[in-house]
């Protein structure tokens, strides 16, 4: 998380790029030597497989200016965020990130003159980019980040979750993806089929690489669930596609995909098909029939739609072909190009596995289904029949009989089976749940369309079978006879399924579904996000001869994990914001001559409806869309945008008041035990065995009393300004932000230890006073006399010394709480940076240094609640600008970059007014300075 680490990673990689591929000529050239017969031409490039970071740093090396050309042509990431990092603090990591994107978008275009005139091809014309993501488990990366939009263009590349992997079905955590058996294995295979066994070399055409990543990664299911509304035409499905011609007669229809040649069945005639007369079809066996389905008669009243769901083996254990009209010759089916197979368009479905039957013969419950068909209007279109064709039951001896077969089909209607769950349903589920009953002979696919992403809100979907049209014997108990009932419901009804979809992360699948929690890897409501993509989709494939009681409630852990994960970026740069309104209130509050408030009390202020956050926590997401329209980008859901960035603002307040209360505590805590000692201590001055101490004491004022020393006593801002500036710009940025915060703790300490003695003599002084009333005016007078003279240590006369203390306290610490929270951005890449002592060193990067210089000039420069005075502008429409303003702009500016998902350049808006104080408290000086000397001039003149 440093990149100045990821700048030393791409430059390592480069030299081992070439390193790999000077080793394979060497190694030929000493082959040679020896007399050995060389066959074949040498790599010319490598393929780089990168995790986490590291594919990031592959693609940073492929535009290395040192890389050799077309040294590097096909790089695969595994849970890579290759849009920005997970949580963007380091300034020059967001940079570095930035900067490596906008080169790979300017080598993706075609490279012209400034006439517009044609010169090559794009300069990574040649490059193939496939990222893999982990899925909902990844809680370090999500698919979002690890999305190649924008960056690498469909033609070049594509991102997948492996929760949609072919023979993968899987989410996995970040660390998981790399040994996930069955990952690893459809990787492999994948890499392998890169390689043309003619030459040994990968392929070098980029379409022929993409289209075996897309042929062995990607699986068959459609990526959008419009596909029963569609033609088959409109899917991006990885399998054969499926040609429009003429027949004949003139009607629309398909060449043939039949199944492999060696796959026979026999055929004695027609007498053994079964001719079905209802819109569902259901096959519990393997008898090696044919099924007849009219699709003129079962397709009508709207049903047009067919779905077939099994989980035969297709090809081997179930065929379907589509009949212009009926055949009396069937034996053939390959003779009779008017008969169209559709078995191809079967797609595979992960499935558990199916329940062994106990004995030959027998069957516990219905098998899961293992892949999935559906037809529309369109592709049966100018056919009458359909004929579901299963294969006999295979003769196996002396092994375990296979496992239970089933198929059903249906001819339904889409709209059946709609279900559309509003948001304001899906919140009230949290307190109750959802119940939707469904009837037998109820559609076999119901799409649920939730109006939330269920990356943001999970839901627990459950199924309970309710009945099957068996009826309940009498003499049974009720829990006897519901246990009876549910197990023959299992033995006619297969376990349901759930197909999640979503625009951003694809599919994810949940096989033999009862209770599970339904969660996608979505990032819905953000300012990039566009209309339609704060919905997901479920496409539920459940047994129409049973009926269900399915509960819909929205998980609160799920969910409230979710929101942090997904808006961490968000809250961090609304966290600084809150923090600069807070700062606006308290220079606001000086400027006016008013008590300065605590950061806890302008935190609060800052909440006030409707004026305060009307202006600080609305306005800000109302220009956020105007700069939309501005820059003619895509608006996101107004709705969603508006709630989750209202949401995130009420979390960035919550966590700046804890952590304000928490560091309050500590310092009250610290001060009380402070003043406490120190009064204790002096009721022990007189005591003899305190003798050595006073020595000790004595001693070691001889060391301070030294020019050197006082020197930089009375000059702390000085040293610590040093100091910090050496550490930020030479080791580390957060060495010198710690400096720059022990400075602002030690002054909060000394300031609120003053308050509290202040305080406490204040309260003996009234104690006295009031023992002394008897005593007569001498006393009262003496006592007048005392409090004048602590107050008149107070800069202002009209504040006592302790509320002096107290403002003091108040402003040191708004400015800890700020430049603490800049500390702990850096706190990854000091990390990152510690791990790396002892392999070298390396200065930080200028972006980070000249940042951190900002801000310690800041903590400097307006160490003094007197500094929010003298920060002021010319005058601007007649009012002069001041520090509150500038902090209002500045927390502005924090709020768009956690709309926009990059924390990091809060730090823009830190250095800014840092740099600001410094140039102001120099040109005062100056202005001082003049003033000065002109006076001294113009006495001497009188003289």
């Amino acid at each position: 998380m440093d990149g100045r680490i990821l700048e030393e990673h791409t430059e390592y990689v480069v030299y081992a790029i070439h390193k790999i591929l000077d080793q394979y000529r060497e190694s030929r050239d000493a082959r040679e030597r020896e007399g050995a017969v060389i066959s074949g031409s040498l790599p010319k490039s490598v393929i780089l497989v990168g995790h986490s970071m590291g594919g990031f740093v592959a693609r940073a090396a492929i535009i290395h200016p040192h890389l050799r050309k077309l040294a590097v042509e096909t790089i695969l990431t595994l849970s890579t965020p290759h849009q920005s990092p997970p949580v963007a603090l380091q300034p020059s990591l967001g940079h570095y990130f930035k900067r490596v994107n906008q080169e790979w978008r300017k080598r993706y275009e075609v490279q012209t003159t400034r006439t517009g005139r044609y010169v090559s091809d794009p300069l990574l014309s040649h490059v193939v980019v496939v990222s893999i993501s982990g899925g909902y488990n990844d809680y370090q990366v999500r698919s979002k980040l690890e999305s190649l939009e924008d960056i690498v263009p469909s033609t070049h590349g594509f991102m997948i979750s492996s929760t949609g992997m072919r023979n993968v079905w899987l989410s996995m955590e970040h660390q998981a993806i790399l040994w996930c058996n069955q990952l690893v294995v459809q990787v492999s295979h994948t890499l392998l089929s890169l390689i043309d066994s003619r030459t040994g070399q990968p392929f070098p055409e980029t379409q022929k690489r993409l289209t075996v990543f897309s042929r062995m990664l990607r699986s068959g299911i459609p990526r959008t669930f419009n596909w029963m509304r569609q033609s088959h035409s409109s899917h991006q499905s990885t399998h054969a596609t499926i040609k429009d011609i003429k027949n004949a007669l003139g009607s629309q229809v398909f060449p043939s995909s039949h199944c492999p040649s060696n796959v026979h069945w026999n055929d004695d005639g027609l007498e053994k098909d079964l001719y079905i007369q209802t819109t569902t079809m259901t096959v519990l066996a393997m008898d090696g029939r044919r099924r007849w389905l009219d699709i003129q008669k079962l397709g009508s009243n709207g049903k047009s739609h067919f779905i077939f769901v099994t989980n035969l083996a297709p090809c081997f254990g179930v065929r379907l072909h589509l009949w212009p009209e009926k055949a009396k010759l069937t034996s053939d089916l390959a003779a009779s190009k008017r008969v169209v197979e559709v078995t191809s368009k079967l797609v595979k479905i992960p499935s558990r596995p199916a329940p062994r039957q106990m004995e030959p013969g027998s069957q516990t419950e219905q098998a899961p289904p293992s892949a999935v068909l559906c037809l529309s209007p369109e592709e049966m279109q100018g056919f009458r029949f359909l004929t579901i064709s299963v294969a006999p039951r295979p003769t196996i001896s002396g092994r375990p009989p296979p496992a239970a077969s089933m198929a059903v089909g249906q001819f339904f209607n889409p709209e059946d089976g709609e279900r559309d769950l509003s948001a304001q349903l899906m919140l009230l589920s949290t307190y109750s749940q959802k119940e939707i009953f469904l009837k037998e002979d109820h559609p076999l696919a119901f799409n649920l369309s939730f109006s939330v992403s269920l990356g943001l809100l999970p839901v627990t979907l459950s199924l309970k079978t309710m009945g099957c049209g068996i009826k309940r014997s009498g003499l049974l108990a009720e829990e006897a006879g519901y246990m009876e009932n549910s197990r023959l419901c299992k033995l006619r009804c297969f376990p349901p399924v759930a197909l999640a979809w979503d625009p951003t992360s694809g599919i994810h699948m949940f096989p033999n579904l009862h209770g599970e929690t339904i969660i996608v890897d979505s990032s819905p409501a953000l300012w990039s996000s566009t209309q339609g993509s704060e919905r997901t989709t479920v496409l539920l494939l459940v047994d129409p001869h049973c009926s269900y009681k399915m509960s819909i409630a929205v998980s609160e852990t799920a969910a409230a994990s979710r929101f942090l994960l997904l808006y961490s970026s968000q809250i961090v740069g609304f966290s600084v914001a809150v923090i600069f309104f807070a700062l606006m209130r308290q220079a606001h509050a000086w400027d006016l001559d008013l008590p300065m408030p605590s950061m806890l009390t302008a935190v609060e202020s800052n909440l006030r409806m409707p004026l305060s956050f009307l202006l600080l926590g609305i306005i800000p997401i109302l220009f956020s869309l105007f700069v939309s329209l501005l820059m003619s980008q895509p608006l996101p859901p107004f709705a969603s945008f508006i709630t989750v960035s209202i949401i995130c603002y009420f979390f960035a307040n919550g966590s700046i008041i804890i952590l304000i209360i928490v560091s309050q505590l500590i310092f009250y805590a610290a001060a009380i035990i402070h003043v406490f000692i120190k009064t204790r201590w002096q009721g022990w001055e007189g005591n003899f065995c305190l003798g050595f101490l006073h020595w000790f004491i004595n001693l070691s004022s001889s060391f301070f009393s030294l020019k050197v020393v006082r020197v930089l006593r009375f000059n702390p801002l000085l040293v610590t300004a040093l100091t910090a500036i050496t550490l930020g710009c030479f080791v580390h940025p957060a060495l010198g932000l710690f400096i720059l915060l022990l400075s602002h703790a030690w002054c909060c300490h000394n300031a609120l230890c003053s308050f509290l003695t202040a305080s406490f003599r204040s309260h003996a002084q009234r104690k006295e006073l009031y023992d002394c009333k008897d005593r007569g005016n001498e006393g009262s007078q003496e006592f007048e006399f005392k409090v004048e003279e602590n107050s008149s240590s107070s800069p202002n006369p009209s504040k006592s010394f302790g509320e002096t203390q107290l403002e003091i306290f108040h402003h040191r610490h708004g400015l800890l709480v700020l430049h603490l929270l800049a500390a702990m951005m850096f706190v990854p890449s000091l990390a990152a940076w510690l791990q790396r002592i002892g392999l070298g060193h390396s200065f930080p990067w200028f972006l980070d240094s000249a940042l951190c210089i900002g801000v310690i000039l800041h903590g400097i420069f307006n160490s003094k609640p007197e500094s929010n005075s003298l920060f002021s502008f010319p005058a601007i429409l007649g009012k002069k600008v001041r520090l509150d303003f500038v902090y209002l702009l500045a927390g502005y500016f924090s709020y768009l970059c956690g709309l926009g998902l990059e924390p990091y350049k809060v730090f823009y808006a830190m250095a800014a007014v840092g740099f600001l104080s410094f140039a102001l408290r120099t040109l005062q000086s100056r202005r001082e300075k003049g003033e000065l000397h002109f006076g001294r001039k113009k006495h001497s003149h009188k003289h």
